[in-house]
């Protein structure tokens, strides 16, 4: 490798590790975390967090964001380093190896034992929110089953059970009271879809034909999107529903006003045809 092409690679190399920084911290970013302005740009690059476990997710998402970068920057470091150090020199030979067994164990081993250590730390956030074992007892049940290219939402009703004439049934907006957990039963009607709200970390696909179920306790009132993440044809793009975290109270009276009438008196003989059959008597 000749100079100038050496001096061009520290020129971009240079430029790049001075532009980055200028330009994400020249953003306009609202700190969700004021104790950490220093990296508050880093943790705004996810939506906001509305449910209890969202920050142990985005704990582990950070995590295993910085040993990737610590490794990709260790990696591309070396071979910027090799690049320059092993440059073409008039009179340099090349040596072959044909192997370093005590390097290639080292190398293998570390990513192992890196992968063995986020298996075992996830596993407990991926129990507390995938195992109905871990579900919250006594949490309402909400069943979704979408179908091309809506979300078709049932309330069970005062009797507690799922198709019954007191069922409450919307499309397309799910109310739910702030700080009570939920269980969402999902099942897709014709295709496979997914029910993801980004600000809850919660994905789980609907499948047709196999019930699965989820769980999260929203903390924040608000509107929120319900986007499927499983492409499910032609008009997966505006396959669009809501989330309405209201208070505990405001659930209740739009529940009130949702609830079918009650069903009608039974008909009874009319007076005047029994007095008529006492006259023929």
């Amino acid at each position: 490798m000749n100079s100038g092409i050496t001096r061009g690679l520290r020129r971009l190399f240079g430029a790049a590790l001075l532009t980055v920084p200028t330009v994400l911290l020249a953003q306009d970013v609202k700190p969700r975390y004021p104790n950490h302005h220093w990296y508050s740009w880093w943790m705004n690059i996810l939506p906001d967090t509305a449910s209890t476990y969202a920050p142990d997710v985005d704990g582990m998402f950070n995590l295993i964001l910085w040993i990737t970068l610590i490794v990709f920057v260790l990696v591309e470091g070396c071979l910027v380093y090799f690049l320059w150090k092993y440059r073409h020199k008039p009179g340099r030979k090349a040596v072959y190896y044909h192997g370093n067994n005590k390097l290639e164990i080292t190398w293998t081993t570390i990513p192992a034992l890196i992968l063995v250590f986020l298996a075992v730390f996830s596993n407990k956030i991926w129990s507390e929110i995938k195992s109905p074992d871990r579900f919250p007892k006594n949490a309402p049940v909400i069943r979704i089953m979408p179908r091309q290219f809506e979300w078709d939402i049932t309330y069970p009703g005062p009797d507690g059970k799922f198709d019954t004439p007191d069922d409450i049934n919307t499309i397309n907006n799910l109310y739910l009271a702030a700080n009570e957990p939920v269980q969402i039963k999902l099942q897709g009607q014709d295709v496979i879809h997914s029910f993801f709200v980004p600000e809850f970390r919660i994905k789980q696909d609907a499948v047709p034909g196999m019930p699965t179920a989820v769980w999260f306790n929203p903390t924040h009132t608000g509107e929120y999107d319900i986007a499927c993440a499983e492409l499910c044809g032609l008009g997966h793009y505006r396959m669009k529903g809501f989330v309405h975290i209201v208070s505990h109270d405001s659930l209740s009276r739009w529940m009130a006003s949702q609830a079918p009438p009650p069903p009608a008196p039974a008909a009874v003989a009319p007076a005047a045809d029994t007095a008529k059959k006492a006259e023929t008597k």
